[in-house]
């Protein structure tokens, strides 16, 4: 594909800067990698566009492969051999609240695939050139539990306090007696309406509870989890163009769920119960009671996962998968670029792959997937009131 424009920071998420240079960078990769005749043409057509714009309009293949090469692209994600097989959903003129909750509840379906899970990217507006994203989901995953401080015990996710709070104050009507795992609500806003609340489709949210196949006591420990991990904050951007709401999925990590989200102290912290239930000393670290509990919790959700019939891997198995990744773009005369902090799995780290053999383009090139860092949610000016200002002012 030739050298992709490399970034040092965060490229700004208001389309400010002329996207000429970098949309001629995209083109140009794009034909060449398809080896497609006539890019010059496209090019021209494209500054053209962005001539009298400022921005540019792009096909839905140049779409699809844009996508796909964010994620082949994506430092943090070891899933990356599966790119060319992301399902691209162009709902690039879905532009009001209603039809981007529709769209989004058939993201999950279509995503869970009755457990077999499959990766999927739904595309809404590219933002605007002069005021920013066209629409924006507040969630930071589509499926999200609440978190709820009561006095000095959070009950439920302490990750979601403020999302939990930002619903609460939106009108959300939580259940009478908070748990640990209630299905927070959407918040959608686009250039038009102010930030509304959806609530999500529970019929479509597949859970699984967690047991262990050889210690009946943990299924008393009543956790559950979701199947489907949907990031819904993260700003796509293809060829000088930002998708601010650019929705996208692929399976779960084992230790996505069983280190973090079970293990964090600052999510469900379930070390010491565990521990417990296995008879460990928790006043002795030299035990490793840390160690047995996560282990345990570990070999739950697999189990649970794999009992349920849902799609689930394991570090072992995506780190020799991730160095097949690496081989095949070593072959197609490409940087393998990598966070090496996100990239090696927490349970069983030193045995897998990916942690040796190599050093990574540390670089992180676009096409790709921003996050998209905000202010406290009610701290700044919504789009609809962003995009009207706009307009007043000419």
């Amino acid at each position: 594909m030739g050298s992709p424009t490399s970034q040092t920071t965060t490229p700004s998420a208001e389309v400010a800067e002329d996207p000429s240079s970098e949309a001629v960078e995209f083109i140009s990769a794009y034909y060449a990698e398809r080896k497609m005749p006539r890019a010059a043409d496209r090019i021209a057509a494209i500054l053209g566009e962005i001539a009298a714009t400022g921005t540019y309009w792009q096909t839905p293949d140049e779409l699809a492969h844009g996508a796909k090469v964010a994620w082949r692209q994506s430092v943090r994600c070891i899933g990356r051999v599966r790119w060319a097989g992301l399902k691209i959903r162009d709902r690039r003129t879905v532009t009001t609240t209603t039809g981007i909750a529709s769209e989004l509840a058939e993201h999950l379906r279509v995503a869970d695939n009755g457990g077999r899970i499959r990766s999927v990217l739904t595309v809404f507006a590219a933002d605007h050139p002069r005021t920013g994203p066209r629409a924006r989901i507040w969630n930071d995953q589509l499926i999200r539990y609440g978190g709820w401080q009561l006095n000095d015990e959070v009950i439920g996710d302490p990750a979601q306090l403020e999302m939990t709070s930002a619903a609460v104050k939106l009108g959300w009507q939580p259940p009478s007696t908070p748990g640990r795992f209630d299905l927070l609500p959407w918040v959608v806003e686009t250039a038009t309406e102010e930030p509304t609340l959806v609530d999500a489709p529970r019929h479509l949210v597949r859970e699984v509870a967690l047991t262990h196949p050889d210690h009946p006591w943990f299924a008393d420990l009543q956790l559950r989890w979701h199947a489907l991990p949907v990031i819904a904050n993260m700003r796509l951007r293809i060829g000088g163009v930002n998708y601010s709401c650019a929705p996208f999925n692929g399976h779960y990590l084992g230790d996505e769920i069983g280190t973090r989200n079970m293990c964090d102290a600052d999510r469900y912290n379930q070390l010491r119960p565990v521990a417990a239930g296995l008879g460990l000393d928790t006043e002795d670290e030299s035990s490793l009671w840390r160690e047995h509990a996560a282990l345990l919790i570990n070999q739950a959700v697999l189990h649970s996962f794999r009992a349920a019939g849902v799609r689930i891997s394991i570090p072992n198995d995506e780190s020799e998968m991730f160095m097949r990744f690496c081989e095949g773009e070593e072959r197609a005369g490409r940087p393998v670029y990598g966070d090496w902090s996100w990239i090696n799995g927490s349970v069983g780290w030193a045995a897998l792959h990916a942690v040796h053999h190599r050093y990574y383009d540390t670089r992180v090139p676009n096409p790709n997937f921003w996050p998209a860092p905000r202010t406290p949610f009610f701290s700044e000016p919504n789009l609809r009131e962003r995009h009207a200002a706009s307009r007043q002012e000419g």
